[in-house]
């Protein structure tokens, strides 16, 4: 048991990506003595957590040395390995076949690019993201910079760590039922959902019955979310309504819905404790807050878990599409399980895509009366590495995550942005991140109470944090 973190006394030090760009721009430090501190911060922690897939720190080198325009030129960043980064393999968490070179840049990478961000590499992820926690039985677990017998949370699992850790100040995550929430209320930082459709998209994701995914980024503070929310927009329009520039709170006070149970499974005592003590800070601060009843039906976890292994079903059996390398049998228990389960209950797929479709009609009613939903982003505290691990039997590893992640799949479906805060520590000092939710296209309100939470509670900060017990 082990903590981890690489802030130093570089040039870096504990700025977060706003800070860092802010620097660059000033002429303090070079954007080439940006990338060698961040590189030499994930060679110092990476032994420990794991949470490296592919290193690019030649290439960045190179990029340092002429960075593009944009508001975070010379930023260091990583991007998660389910997106293609032309030139270097995507191997999605897995080693059922050998990955060459990708030939393209994925939307969202040019984007990046756009803003002047530049990739040191590609972060681990669980196995095709389908699950909360990155435990690779051969490429070994991510884990947690808070603890290192923990899990780091997942699908975005490296991604959280080492921003957590220090190593980059932002990086590029997915989320398609709370892979960018999940691992930011495990390892204490910002983990932002956007709105469906508010950033670029692989383009495959237009053809599914629902689209979960969605891309965004983990940060340490609001500030960067914000920033790089609002530099996104300016060169990626939408048809959603516009964030613009969030530097704080509003004074618009909001009318707040509170729950601790979702899917059946209520939140751990100490966990709900901390929500409702979140719910009394934001009372605190003039908002209205109201305990009610999850907008979520019953029926909606075995609809979103059928579906969720529809994909597994494609991934499991892509042998044609993966060349002679694909292994099947190298394919952990959880994959091959939602693919079985899937295919052993296909014929009631398409009433549960339609049941996931009308969710959406459910979440305008209660977004109707709430601005905005409080919950915790999971329901019980970090597990250790080990408690979710996908060589276990499928149907433990089922339960114990879907009683785990209950509380992040509702805004995959609807489309709503969500955001996980790390303003709760547990009593044995670790994040517990809260969630706020809110309708497709408020963005800019979830930040500005994000911002109001951050001043009025402070973030969970792996330097101060208290000794491990």
């Amino acid at each position: 048991m082990a903590r981890v973190h690489a802030f130093t006394d570089d040039v870096l030090g504990t700025l977060d990506a706003v800070g860092v760009a802010g620097a660059l721009r000033r002429g303090d430090f070079s954007t080439l003595e940006a990338v060698e501190a961040s590189i030499a911060r994930i060679e110092s922690v990476d032994p420990e957590l794991g949470a490296m897939a592919y290193r690019t720190f030649d290439r960045a080198r190179v990029q340092a040395r002429s960075p593009r325009a944009g508001f975070f030129a010379g930023v260091p960043t990583l991007v998660k390995d389910n997106t293609d980064v032309l030139g270097v393999p995507t191997r999605n968490g897995t080693d059922s076949y050998v990955a060459g070179p990708a030939t393209r840049n994925e939307e969202v990478v040019k984007l990046l690019g756009k803003l002047g961000l530049i990739s040191l590499g590609k972060s681990q992820l669980s196995e095709f993201g389908f699950s909360a926690t990155a435990e690779h039985p051969r490429f070994g677990p991510v884990r947690n910079p808070w603890d290192t017998a923990l899990a780091s949370g997942a699908s975005s699992a490296g991604a959280g760590a080492l921003v957590a850790a220090g190593a980059v100040p932002l990086a590029h995550g997915n989320d398609g039922g709370g892979s960018l929430r999940i691992p930011a209320s495990a390892c204490g930082v910002v983990g932002f959902k956007p709105t469906r459709d508010r950033l670029p998209k692989n383009p495959l994701y237009g053809l599914l019955p629902v689209n979960l995914v969605v891309d965004g980024v983990l940060t340490r503070s609001v500030r960067d979310a914000a920033a790089f929310l609002r530099e996104a927009e300016r060169v990626h329009h939408t048809h959603l309504p516009p964030i613009g520039d969030v530097t704080g709170p509003s004074a618009k006070r909001l009318r707040i819905a509170m729950y601790t149970e979702a899917l059946g499974r209520s939140a751990a005592p100490e966990v709900a404790d901390l929500v409702r003590k979140t719910a009394a800070v934001l009372e605190e601060l003039g908002h209205t807050v109201e305990e009610v009843a999850p907008p979520v039906p019953a029926g909606f976890d075995a609809d979103f878990v059928l579906y969720w292994g529809s994909l597994a079903v494609a991934l499991a059996n892509a042998g044609p599409l993966r060349g002679r390398t694909w292994d099947r049998t190298r394919l952990d228990n959880l994959t091959l399980g939602l693919s079985a389960a899937t295919l052993k209950n296909a014929r009631t797929l398409p009433a549960a895509i339609n049941r996931l479709r009308r969710s959406t009609v459910l979440a305008e009613g209660f977004h109707a009366a709430y601005d905005v939903v409080l919950t915790p982003t999971v329901s019980h505290a970090t597990p250790e590495i080990g408690y979710l691990a996908p060589t276990q039997p499928y149907e433990l590893v089922l339960k114990r995550l879907m009683d785990w992640v209950a509380f992040t799949p509702w805004q995959n479906v609807t489309g709503g942005p969500a955001v996980s805060l790390p303003v709760q520590r547990t009593a044995s000092g670790l994040p517990q991140g809260m969630m706020l939710g809110a309708a497709p296209g408020a963005e800019r309100t979830l930040l500005e109470v994000a911002f109001e939470l951050e001043e009025a509670m402070g973030f969970a900060d792996l330097l101060s944090a208290p000794a491990l017990p």
